[in-house]
């Protein structure tokens, strides 16, 4: 099932994102959904690290690099 959505943008952005799609021959409805999927991933990140921060700094990993070796 889909959704539409409608969504108003500010001329300038409008503007890049007609270019972007004429240039990459895309639509801007693929960008536009792309785009909010890549949003939405970040987010997700960003959330598991502010829940995960307090029990790595505990055990001393403070960097990403830390965590990956632990996870490794």
């Amino acid at each position: 099932m889909r959704s539409v959505f409608s969504v108003s943008l500010p001329e300038k952005i409008a503007r890049e994102l007609e270019a972007y799609a004429r240039e990459t021959g895309r639509n801007k409805s693929d960008i536009v959904r792309e785009s909010i999927s890549l949003y939405l991933w970040e987010a997700r990140i960003r959330r598991l690290k502010k829940q995960l921060s307090p029990r790595t700094k505990k055990k001393g990993m403070v960097t990403e690099q830390d965590v990956f070796r632990e996870i490794s």
